[in-house]
C-alpha cells in the first residue's frame, strides 16, 4: 500500500517520487514506468472521437488514484484519490488516513483545522468540504442524514451538523479556490530537470511557403543544486530551411536523440527518375522530444530540409513520445489570383480538425497517402492507419477521428546545379 504525503495546491507523493500539479503527462508516465513493480494496473482514459472534450486521465486502479491532465496543454490539473481504503495519506508528516486511522470528519478537523462551511450535493449525497487547493467529499448514507446547519452560526467543522463518523469518499488536490474552475498551472521549476520546453512555435512563411520556425522557449536552472535559486527563463530562437547542423545546435542545443533514416517509404511517390537509385548515405533527424519537433538534415549537405511538428494526441502511434507542440501556421488562402495570408493562424488549439483546414485552403488535388506505422513487419498497430494530405509545401497527417497528428514542413525545391556552383568562390 502506498504511503503518500498530501501537499494542498501542489502535489501527492513520497520521498522517491511526486505527482506535481502542472507536471507534463510524459513525466508522470515516466514515474509510473520507473516504479512499475509498485504501481501496477494503470489505465489511460481518453475520448477517442473528441480527445479535446474530456480530460486525459491516468487511472491507478490498484491505488485508487486518478491523475487528470488538461486536454489542451497536457499538464496535470487535478489529483483525485477516489478510494481511500487503498492508500495511506498524511499531511505535514502525520497520517489522517491509514488502516488504523479512518478519515472521518473529526479526523479531518484535527489534521487540517477550520475552513469555510461546505456544500451539500443532494443528487450525489455528498458533502463537499473545501480548503484552498484541497477538497474532501464525505459520503452520506441517506437523505435523512443531510447536514443541517446555519452558516452564520458555524464555528468550525464540529459545529456543522454532519453525521458523527462520516468518512471521506474522495479527495481532490488542485490549484486555486474552486475545483470546478481550476486550471492546470504553469510547469513548476522542479519539473524542468535541465530540459528546454517550447511555450509556442510559430511557422515562418514567405511568398512561396514555409521558411522556418520561431520558437519561444522556457528553461530553468543550470545544473544540480541550483534549483532553489532557479528562475524560469524565456527566450526566442529561430531556425530556417538551409541552416547547417551546427546552426541548429547553437540555437536549440543538443537533441534528445539522433535518428538515421534506413529507408524512405515516401520515395515511391516522387516523380524523379532517380527514385529507385539507392542512396549512399542516410538523411538523419534531430529529435527534440520536449519541443515536439523533429528536424531532418540532408545527408550530403547537412542542412535542414524538413520540420515535423507533433500534436501528441492519444490514440496515435507516437503518443507520449513527444510533448505537444503548440504551433501556429499562417495559412495562405487563395482568393482569385491573389494569395491572402490571414492574421488568425492555424494552431492545435483553434483549427484542430482537418475539415476546418480544408475550408480555408480548399481540398487537396491528389488523394491522400495512407500511412501505417508499426515497429516491425509482424507487429500490428492498434490505432489504425493515418492519412497524409499535401497542401502548400505542408503535409498534414490526419487521424481517423479527423484530428491532426502531425504537420511536416518542406523547404523550397532544390536549386539547379548551376545555381549551386555559382555560389562557390
Amino acid at each position: 500500500m502506498l504511503d503518500l504525503e498530501v501537499v494542498p495546491e501542489r502535489s501527492l507523493g513520497n520521498e522517491q517520487w511526486e505527482f506535481t500539479l502542472g507536471m507534463p503527462l510524459a513525466q508522470a508516465v515516466a514515474i509510473l514506468q520507473k516504479h512499475c513493480r509498485i504501481i501496477k494496473n494503470v489505465q489511460v482514459l481518453y475520448s477517442e472521437q473528441s480527445p479535446l472534450s474530456h480530460d486525459l486521465i491516468l487511472n491507478l486502479t490498484q491505488d485508487g488514484i486518478k491523475l487528470l491532465f488538461d486536454a489542451f496543454n497536457q499538464r496535470l490539473k487535478v489529483i483525485e484519490v477516489y478510494d481511500l481504503t487503498k492508500v495511506k495519506l498524511k499531511y505535514c508528516g502525520v497520517h489522517f488516513n491509514s488502516q488504523a486511522i479512518a478519515p472521518t470528519i473529526e479526523q479531518i478537523d484535527q489534521s487540517f483545522g477550520a475552513t469555510h462551511p461546505g456544500v451539500y450535493n443532494s443528487a450525489e449525497q455528498l458533502f463537499h468540504l473545501n480548503f484552498r487547493g484541497l477538497s474532501f467529499s464525505f459520503q452520506l448514507d441517506s437523505w435523512t442524514e443531510a447536514p443541517k446547519y446555519e452558516p452564520n452560526f458555524a464555528h468550525g467543522l464540529a459545529s456543522l451538523q454532519i453525521p458523527h463518523g462520516a468518512t471521506v469518499k474522495r479527495m481532490y488536490i488542485y490549484s486555486g479556490n474552486s475545483l470546478q474552475d481550476t486550471k492546470a498551472p504553469m510547469m513548476p521549476l522542479s519539473c524542468f530537470l535541465g530540459n528546454v520546453y517550447a511555450e509556442s512555435v510559430d511557422v515562418l512563411r514567405d511568398g512561396t511557403g514555409p521558411a522556418g520556425l520561431r520558437l519561444r522557449l522556457l528553461t530553468a536552472g543550470c545544473g544540480p543544486g541550483l534549483l532553489a535559486d532557479a528562475k524560469m527563463r524565456v527566450f526566442e530562437r529561430s531556425v530556417y530551411f538551409g541552416d547547417s547542423c551546427q546552426d541548429v545546435l547553437s540555437m536549440l542545443g543538443s537533441p534528445h536523440k539522433v535518428f538515421y533514416k534506413s529507408e524512405d517509404k515516401m520515395k515511391i511517390h516522387s516523380p524523379s527518375p532517380h527514385k529507385q537509385v539507392p542512396s549512399k548515405c542516410n538523411d538523419y533527424f534531430f529529435n527534440y522530444f520536449t519541443l515536439g519537433v523533429d528536424i531532418l538534415f540532408d545527408a550530403n549537405t547537412h542542412k535542414v530540409k524538413k520540420f515535423v511538428l507533433h500534436t501528441n494526441y492519444p490514440g496515435h502511434y507516437n503518443f507520449n513520445i513527444y510533448h505537444r507542440c503548440e504551433f501556429k501556421i499562417p495559412l495562405a488562402i487563395k482568393k482569385g489570383e491573389h494569395v491572402h495570408v490571414p492574421t488568425n493562424p492555424c494552431s492545435p488549439l483553434s483549427l484542430l480538425q482537418w475539415d476546418n483546414i480544408q475550408e480555408l485552403l480548399g481540398h487537396p488535388v491528389e488523394k491522400p497517402v495512407v500511412l501505417h506505422r508499426s515497429s516491425s513487419p509482424n507487429n500490428t498497430n492498434p490505432f489504425g492507419s493515418t492519412f497524409c494530405f499535401g497542401l502548400q509545401r505542408m503535409i498534414f497527417e490526419v487521424m481517423q477521428n479527423n484530428h491532426i497528428a502531425s504537420v511536416t514542413l518542406y523547404g523550397p525545391p532544390r536549386p539547379g546545379t548551376h545555381l549551386r556552383t555559382s555560389e562557390l568562390p
